[in-house]
């Protein structure tokens, strides 16, 4: 395919060589800086200052902190590993609607090229860095394999290393000191050399929108209570020692006295010098619960934030009970669903496509595209859909059996392989007689009447007379190809009965009836 032919999901030509080389790779200042750590002597004053700096375009500190905070607070860095691992799944690439011979063709090999991309789950994961702290990009280096273009290496790169650029849309751009010809600080970034993945946690400009924003303040908040709490055991979990010294005391044995305090503090053992005493008193009252309630209260409000719920993350003992943590539990599925929808997009534009363009799978552009598309597993109650499936059937719903398959979570057999089945019992149709006989209903619980005794020795007399007749009716309908065929072949095939056979059955049917009104007229009368 011509250079000039490969479009960008924008629609812009791309020019290979500028796939070649990393783009990063050109910018060495971005490479030798070393991260702050905004965190350490965090106040609320430098806290705000960080955040309204961000908003001015300087994003460096508060990606900075952002880092801190997962790397030092261990329930963030729990949370968000379990809202970020829950998008390691399963995946597949699925053709667009529709799909022609070729875009099925296409999608399969497709499929292929981005099964071989080495580590892919480890793309997955940080691509979901995005989740916290707003996006997330991944710098792609390409190589031929085979004669395809295949991404060498993803490289996740900090956040600190972009700047944003408010105009007629928000753009991520690497920063530089340079500016382009339009006088727009920064480098914008090349197509097909990233995948950009940009999380909404809630409306707004790109700076604001970071899940993590909603996290610093209760991060400071227990900062200050943890430090509290550390302090108060300092102070009041281990008891005053006080030291005595006689009035003659040199400098030199009080410094020895009070080496000793320390020591025992801390190795509760130590030496002092006779005549010298040390003498401990109780530890003052104190009460660290308001401290632990902070940092529960703090705790508590990063899982709502970051999972929906309390109690998928801890129990309290009073308020946990399956039930809620079923409906946590459930919330839960929904932010999951809301990640993968927003990733699959991404990956579908800045990867799947790139590989499909720029090995012409896809020549009508990113709308007829295969899709990528994390796959979440779970599947319908078997029970549930086995004895509601047929009664939808019987009713005439029209139930495609591979999406029956994909809800029970049963593949769809493959030509040729071995399925699981129930062995059909054959069952021979009836003639004569036992064709007559057949038909009766199964008897009641109430005495049967004379007519119904006297069914079955009619059905014997006529054996004769229908046995033929059935054959002959057996043989039209088997070989008939139309309603009308068989209507037709009925009406020859009934004068066949001769006369004599007509009257024999004709006088056992009214010699039944009238015996049967003779008995039912003398049970009336016995009843009287």
């Amino acid at each position: 395919m011509a250079k000039s032919m490969i479009l960008g999901a924008d629609g812009q030509p791309i020019d290979l060589a500028s796939v070649n080389t990393p783009q990063t790779s050109q910018l060495g200042h971005l490479q030798r800086e070393l991260q702050s750590h905004p965190t350490r002597g965090l106040t609320p004053s430098k806290l705000a200052a960080i955040l309204d700096a961000a908003e001015q375009g300087d994003l460096t500190a508060q990606f900075d902190l952002f880092e801190d905070m997962e790397e030092k607070d261990g329930h963030i860095a729990s949370e968000m590993g379990k809202r970020r691992r829950a998008l390691i799944l399963d995946w597949e690439i699925t053709a667009p609607d529709n799909a022609s011979t070729l875009e099925k063709r296409n999608t399969e090999q497709l499929g292929e090229l981005v099964q071989s991309i080495p580590d892919f789950e480890d793309v997955i994961f940080d691509a979901t860095d995005a989740i916290g702290k707003g996006f997330a990009c991944l710098e792609t280096e390409w190589h031929r394999v085979e004669g395809f273009w295949l991404p060498k290496t993803l490289t996740h790169r900090p956040q600190s290393w972009f700047q944003l650029h408010r105009g007629y849309r928000q753009e991520l751009r690497l920063r530089s000191n340079t500016a382009d010809a339009d006088g727009i600080q920064g480098e914008a970034l090349r197509p097909f050399g990233w995948v950009t993945h940009i999380h909404k946690a809630k409306s707004g400009y790109l700076e604001r929108t970071a899940l993590f924003r909603q996290l610093v303040w209760t991060y400071l908040f227990k900062n200050y209570s943890v430090g509290d709490l550390a302090e108060f055991l300092e102070i009041y979990g281990i008891p005053v020692r006080l030291g005595k010294y006689p009035p003659n005391a040199s400098e030199r044995e009080k410094a020895t006295l009070l080496r000793a305090l320390v020591g025992i503090g801390h190795n509760a053992a130590g030496i002092i010098p006779e005549g010298m005493l040390i003498d401990f008193k109780d530890a003052a009252t104190g009460d660290p619960k308001a401290f632990e309630l902070m940092i529960s209260w703090c705790e508590r409000n990063q899982s709502k934030v970051i999972l929906g719920g309390t109690l998928t993350s801890g129990a309290d003992g009073a308020a946990s009970t399956n039930a809620l943590g079923n409906v946590h539990n459930e919330v839960r599925k929904d932010l999951r669903d809301g990640d993968i929808r927003q990733l699959n997009a991404t990956i579908t534009r800045d990867l799947v496509y790139a590989i499909a363009a720029m090995n012409g799978l896809a020549p009508d552009g990113i709308k007829r595209c295969p899709r990528f598309g994390l796959i979440t597993g779970e599947t319908e109650d078997i029970q549930v859909l086995s004895e509601a499936l047929p009664k939808l059937v019987g009713i005439g719903v029209q139930v495609p059996q591979d999406w029956a398959n994909q809800k029970l979570g049963i593949p769809m057999p493959q030509p040729g392989q071995v399925v699981l089945g129930v062995t059909p019992v054959v069952q021979t149709a009836p003639t004569g007689t036992a064709a007559l006989t057949a038909v009766m209903p199964a008897p009641p619980a109430q005495p049967l009447t004379v007519s119904q005794t006297m069914q079955p020795q009619l059905a014997n007399n006529v054996q004769q007379a229908t046995s033929p007749w059935f054959a002959q009716i057996r043989k039209l309908v088997e070989s008939a190809t139309s309603l009308e065929q068989i209507r037709d072949g009925l009406e020859q095939l009934i004068p066949n009965m001769t006369l004599d056979q007509f009257a024999l059955a004709m006088g056992e049917a009214m010699a039944a009836a009238r015996l049967a009104g003779r008995y039912e007229v003398l049970q009336e009368a016995g009843a009287l």
